[in-house]
């Protein structure tokens, strides 16, 4: 008798082992499972400059690092005296346009580098509900200024296909969706956001133009329990995250390449070790 719906690994994939370069990009959770790939001793680079929930926003960003277009002042802006980079989370703000260019840029085309090298995308989409600054650009951060500059509204299925089928071209991209509840707008509300972001994925993907792991199905449908959230009933727990990550190893890692990846993952766990004195 089975009480609970388990999602098989994948069939029929592409592999990945030690010589994929993977760039990881998106919602909190992404940097979750990032940190697994990194322990287990992949060449993986995820969210070096915080989440991004946003198919907009993470569009914006991947064409100007594959441009290679550096920030300036002009990009950022100027509120109570001080200056905000709303492309990017709210460490990214300061007194000075010329000294925050600096520390953007230096972050960014680490960023650019590493998404121009790498032969894996995963990019995880956390919301289709956007903010607008001043009903002129979409912004990845709010950086917490006032709610009166910012109008709000959902990104439409079109919208998002329209932003992503370029970036797929010539690209392995593997997309997920986030199964970070976003409840601000209510259940239904969230409900909304992530079935956009479901319908614009599987666009993309029945196009032949990009492959989808089911991060969100997972918890919603196999786990299926608030025991696998943290207190706050919107984040997945650390259990939660372990369970999807041996569900992604088991899709796309070969034999040979999660046993690699598990003497690494012992590796890491010994060099945290401190022997007591």
């Amino acid at each position: 008798m089975k009480f609970r719906t388990e999602i098989e690994p994948l069939r029929g994939v592409a592999p990945i082992d030690y010589h994929s370069k993977i760039a990881m990009l998106g919602s909190c959770f992404t940097t979750e499972v990032g940190a697994r790939l990194l322990a287990d001793g992949f060449d993986v680079m995820a969210n070096p400059m915080g989440p991004l929930y946003n198919p907009a926003s993470l569009a914006r960003v991947v064409n100007r690092a594959l441009e290679g277009r550096a920030y300036a002042a002009s990009d950022f802006v100027r509120h109570d005296d001080a200056y905000h980079a709303l492309d990017f989370p709210s460490r990214y703000q300061g007194d000075h346009p010329d000294v925050l260019a600096e520390k953007v840029n230096s972050d960014f085309q680490h960023l650019s580098m590493k998404l121009q090298a790498a032969d894996l995308w995963i990019i995880t989409f956390g919301t289709s509900h956007i903010f607008e600054y001043e009903g002129n650009s979409i912004v990845g951060n709010c950086h917490k200024l006032p709610t009166s500059k910012f109008t709000d509204r959902y990104l439409s299925v079109d919208e998002i296909v329209a932003l992503w089928e370029p970036l797929t071209r010539g690209r392995r991209i593997i997309f997920t969706v986030s199964p970070i509840r976003h409840i601000a707008d209510g259940l239904h509300g969230n409900q909304l956001s992530k079935a956009r972001l479901l319908l614009a994925i599987d666009e993309l993907c029945r196009a032949g133009k990009a492959e989808y792991f089911p991060s969100y199905e997972i918890l919603l449908d196999d786990l299926r329990d608030y025991r696998f959230y943290t207190s706050d009933m919107k984040h997945p727990s650390e259990t939660a995250v372990d369970y999807i990550y041996e569900r992604f190893s088991e899709s796309y890692f070969t034999t040979a390449t999660r046993t690699m990846a598990l003497a690494a993952r012992k590796a890491s766990l010994r060099s945290q070790h401190r022997p007591i004195l």
